[in-house]
């Protein structure tokens, strides 16, 4: 089992940055492959960066040049830097994490807006 916390969400203009965080504590946290959610009102959950304990990323085309993943195992946290953000973006996200099973974060709002 593993408890996730996410932080660092706000308001920020459009072109602004943030970077959230997600702290991980429960279970060994370099075991884990790491990901971040966002899901906007009335659409789909979608994946937006993945991390796996080897440090392999990916992302979704809509946030790829403009999103960074990255994980401090020595902290048990993972990242995401977000840069250039467009309204668009807005949405809540959500830590995720996989070994054996699924778990989620609670989520911490991200609006963009001028």
């Amino acid at each position: 089992q593993v408890q996730l916390v996410e932080s660092g969400g706000g308001l920020v203009q459009p072109g602004g940055s943030l970077t959230l965080s997600c702290a991980a504590s429960g279970s060994i946290f370099s075991l884990y492959a790491m990901a971040w959610y966002r899901q906007a009102p009335g659409k789909q959950r979608e994946p937006v960066a993945r991390i796996t304990s080897t440090h392999s990323t990916n992302y979704a085309d809509s946030v790829k040049g403009r999103f960074t993943i990255s994980r401090d195992n020595a902290k048990n946290t993972v990242y995401l830097q977000m840069n250039s953000l467009k309204p668009e973006d807005t949405a809540v996200y959500y830590c995720y994490a996989r070994r054996v099973s699924d778990h989620w974060g609670q989520g911490t709002q991200v609006t963009v807006s001028s």
